[in-house]
């Protein structure tokens, strides 16, 4: 009787941070790569309390008993994974660039999965400018990682149709449940060497920039298209901000969801005012916008028709 020869799984270290990651990490455990290793970033303050917060992968992780390490330096991690010496590290939205002397160590190196149709939107936000730009179709890319960024070969690619309502939010959590089912499809073919990673080509190549506080401010002469993708790219963070003066003072609102209307008016930009239905409507530089949600500084989420009924004044007054 002849034995059954045992196929060793290869083992996984896995590398991310954010919720984005987290998804994909939950689908990963429900293989047989469940890693044996996760690398997260330090537990931060969050909110205006600034209470310490650890990342979703951490929490994840800790429920499923997998072993956590949170370098300050992914340097600091080296000697770790080489004693651990895994077949392969998947990173996704860690956030960093990883040296040649971490890129090394796996001997089927490490794989990222990027939020966008590499080549085009390398670099930290991929999604709001995916939003930002109005495009009509987004995806994901699984690369072989080198020490550039996002510049790797590309060993698969999964592109969809974007609906244009999509937020940073819904954009993030869809494009993280398609990496991850990308990801488990794609596994057992890389790892039996039967995926060869090809050469990002070298048109539409372009970079995202990270995104700044600054970056949520409105600009009411522009048009009311460009503020409205604005609002949803920036949705969780930092917000699409605005002013308004009330009462003597000067308030921070943030706009959550709008609408743009077309219309024709003498009004001066960032004024609002009532339309037809009336609903809350914001002059730009071309045609107007409805706001339906908005968050004033050191308040809860609300309706802007319920901010109206307190403060009817607004009406007339001018955003700055």
């Amino acid at each position: 009787m002849t034995k059954k020869t045992i196929k060793k799984k290869e083992k996984i270290v896995f590398m991310g941070t954010p919720i984005f990651a987290e998804i994909i990490l939950k689908k990963l455990i429900a293989t047989k790569w469940k890693p044996e290793l996760v690398i997260t970033a330090p537990d931060k303050p969050m909110g205006r309390k600034q209470i310490i917060t650890p990342p979703p992968v951490k929490i994840l992780s800790k429920k499923e008993k997998i072993p956590i390490i949170q370098p300050v330096e992914i340097i600091e991690a080296q000697s770790q994974l080489n004693y651990l010496s895994p077949d392969s590290i998947i990173v996704s939205a860690y956030g960093k660039i990883l040296p040649k002397a971490i890129l090394d160590i796996p001997r089927l190196g490490c794989i990222n999965i990027h939020p966008s149709l590499l080549p085009k939107y390398r670099g930290p936000s991929p999604i709001q400018t995916t939003i930002l730009n109005g495009d009509k179709e987004s995806g994901v890319t699984i690369i072989l990682m080198n020490q550039a960024m996002d510049e790797g070969p590309i060993i698969a690619q999964k592109k969809i149709t974007l609906k244009g309502n999509e937020t940073k939010q819904t954009l993030n959590e869809k494009l993280a449940k398609l990496g991850g089912s990308l990801l488990i499809k794609t596994l057992p073919l890389y790892f039996k060497n039967k995926i060869i990673p090809y050469p990002q080509p070298n048109i539409d190549v372009s970079y995202t920039r990270l995104i700044t506080k600054k970056d949520g401010l409105i600009y009411w002469h522009k048009k009311a298209e460009e503020i409205e993708r604005q609002i949803r790219a920036f949705n969780d963070w930092p917000g699409a901000y605005t002013f308004l003066k009330i009462k003597d003072k000067k308030i921070n609102i943030k706009i959550l969801e709008s609408e743009i209307m077309p219309c024709q008016n003498n009004y001066q930009y960032g004024t609002c005012f009532y339309n037809d239905r009336k609903e809350w409507a914001v002059q730009t530089g071309k045609d107007c916008l409805i706001i339906k949600k908005i968050q004033p500084a050191g308040k809860k989420l609300m309706d802007a028709k319920d901010f109206l009924n307190g403060h009817p004044d607004v009406i007339g007054k001018i955003f700055s």
